[in-house]
């Protein structure tokens, strides 16, 4: 054991988003009961790449007493592990054949991408409006009927794309056109939880507080919540 510096989280502040858990490249953090957790001492190096991705400000970095960072327990760890749960590789196999149906696109509106659309644009006036991962249309196969259909929609990735204009961007199209409704759509991977976030912090920008949807898709294209 050795005094060094290593990531601290405040669970009173949490709220289980898990987009600490990408930046973590040791994979030292996970979501239990809610919560991200050290779930281990010597898989932190103490550098804090995950700090700057927590919207709450729940992690930082201490000193005190902990066992030394090992580099060959991280490999190990993340070979067992496969990394974060949203990058890791999976196939599928489907047995079930259907027939080939041509759907009417449900979509009335373009651009869809949150950092083109504009938020004044009138198709956001009076709108049930759906904010979307990325990946959604392409696990659900229902996503027309079920999920866009009758709603204006705005399309983001909360790990990849740069979040940081979106929490304004998004408050002003929810304060300046009457929305009826929010509905989320995401994946059911951590990084995910992030849109969760970005509507709770937009709403607070708003200061409103219009009715929120959560629909969580599976990586199997499975409605799970």
């Amino acid at each position: 054991m050795v005094i060094r510096k290593i990531v601290e989280i405040d669970e009173e502040k949490c709220n289980g988003c898990g987009l600490c858990i990408p930046a973590c490249h040791e994979g030292a953090i996970k979501i239990i009961n809610g919560k991200a957790k050290l779930i281990a001492d010597h898989l932190c190096d103490g550098l804090g790449d995950c700090l700057g991705e927590c919207p709450q400000g729940a992690i930082r970095i201490i000193e005190r007493e902990a066992e030394e960072y090992d580099e060959e327990a991280v490999k190990a760890h993340l070979a067992g592990n496969s990394g974060c749960p949203g990058t890791r590789m999976q196939s599928f196999t489907n047995n079930e054949t259907s027939e080939k149906v041509n759907i009417q696109s449900e979509l009335r509106q373009w651009p869809v991408q949150l950092h083109l659309v504009p938020p004044n644009a009138p198709f956001f006036q009076e709108a049930d409006l759906l904010l979307t991962a990325s990946c959604v249309p392409i696990a659900y196969a229902n996503y027309h009927q079920d999920l866009l259909k009758g709603k204006a929609v705005v399309i983001a990735c909360p790990k990849l794309d740069h979040t940081g204009p979106y929490v304004e961007k998004l408050a002003s199209i929810i304060k300046n056109n009457n929305l009826k409704s929010i509905t989320i759509a995401r994946m059911e991977v951590p990084c995910c939880g992030g849109l969760n976030v970005l509507v709770n912090k937009a709403q607070e920008l708003a200061g409103t507080n219009i009715p929120v949807t959560e629909k969580i898709i599976g990586i199997r294209g499975n409605i799970i919540k």
